[in-house]
C-alpha cells in the first residue's frame, strides 16, 4: 500500500512552499507519495521535481487550489516522466 504525506503550504508566501516541498521530497521512500496543498501552480518546482527523478500528477480543485502529488519515477510502475493534469 502506498503511504502518503502531506504538506499543507496554502497560503504561505514564496519562496517557503518550494523549500518545504524540496526538504519533504528529500524525505521519500520508493513507494511513499507527497501531497503538496497549494494555493497557486508552483511552475518552478516543476523542472526540478523532472531534474530530481520524480513524477507528479496535478489536481485542480474547485476552490482554485492545487493539490500536487509527487513520488519517485522509480516507483512509478508506469515510469510516467510527464505531468499529468486533471481536475477535482
Amino acid at each position: 500500500m502506498t503511504q502518503e504525506r502531506i504538506l499543507d503550504a496554502l497560503w504561505l508566501e514564496p519562496p517557503e512552499p518550494l523549500e518545504l516541498t524540496l526538504e519533504a521530497i528529500e524525505k521519500l521512500l520508493p513507494g511513499e507519495r507527497l501531497r503538496l496543498l497549494i494555493h497557486r501552480k508552483p511552475q518552478m518546482l516543476f523542472p526540478i521535481l523532472q531534474e530530481w527523478g520524480f513524477a507528479y500528477q496535478t489536481i485542480d480543485c474547485a476552490d482554485g487550489s492545487y493539490e500536487i502529488l509527487i513520488w519517485l519515477k522509480e516507483a512509478d510502475p508506469g515510469n510516467q516522466t510527464s505531468d499529468q493534469h486533471e481536475s477535482a
